[in-house]
């Protein structure tokens, strides 16, 4: 981007509703020598990462990010289980899987109801996504999780190819044997469009809505 906007400058910011809106973390337009991370914590925030038992995980590891300041809101409206669910001791338990380096920086890393396990191993979708979308084939992609009887769920790949283009399951299969360590290769594709909302989210429960009329395909 800067060879295309060279007296432009980058910054972002993260945040969510539950807490007022951006500003829990943020790169500052100093770092743009860190264009992979989300950026440190914010003026008057607190954040942690944490595993399930809300213990804080090692730098690297990841976990779900929890914030904490005056911006957290009070509550779900008329809806005390969820917001019992989400605020814990004041902390706002945000759902987003991330990671934390030496310098402070923080990581988003996937959506925690996106996480998919199998066999016991976590595959973090927008990963493999990632991975998917760097073919030349591939103009979209979303991966989601589907129930299988033996590894509890497997990865299953949703690709919309360039417009004429033909593109193989083979061919798909054979790019992520090179780029991927097998339990996070999808173990069936599907060529489709992928569905996004107005802000190009990837509508995953949409999709696992519609392909769940075929499940039984999905399992091995």
């Amino acid at each position: 981007w800067k060879e295309c906007f060279p007296d432009m400058q980058y910054d972002t910011s993260y945040g969510l509703s539950e807490a007022t809106g951006p500003g829990c973390v943020d790169l500052g337009i100093e770092n743009e020598h860190k264009l992979e991370a989300t950026g440190k914590t914010g003026f008057n925030w607190e954040v942690r990462i944490v595993n399930e038992k809300s213990e804080d995980v090692a730098c690297g590891e990841v976990g779900e990010l929890i914030v904490k300041g005056n911006g957290v809101m009070k509550g779900y409206y008329k809806n005390p289980k969820k917001t019992a669910e989400t605020i814990r001791d004041g902390w706002l338990y945000t759902g987003d899987i991330a990671r934390i380096d030496s310098e402070g920086f923080i990581y988003i890393v996937d959506r925690k109801k996106d996480v998919i396990i199998t066999g016991g191993e976590n595959i973090f979708p927008v990963e493999v996504e990632n991975v998917i979308q760097s073919h030349p084939k591939v103009y979209d992609v979303g991966v989601i999780g589907f129930p299988d009887e033996r590894l509890g769920e497997i990865a299953a790949a949703v690709i919309a190819p360039h417009q004429g283009v033909t593109l193989t399951e083979d061919e798909i299969n054979a790019f992520c044997e090179q780029k991927l360590p097998r339990y996070k290769r999808p173990r069936r594709i599907i060529f489709d469009n992928v569905p996004r909302n107005p802000t190009g989210k990837i509508e995953k429960p949409k999709m696992r809505q519609k392909y769940a009329g075929i499940e039984e395909s999905f399992r091995t």
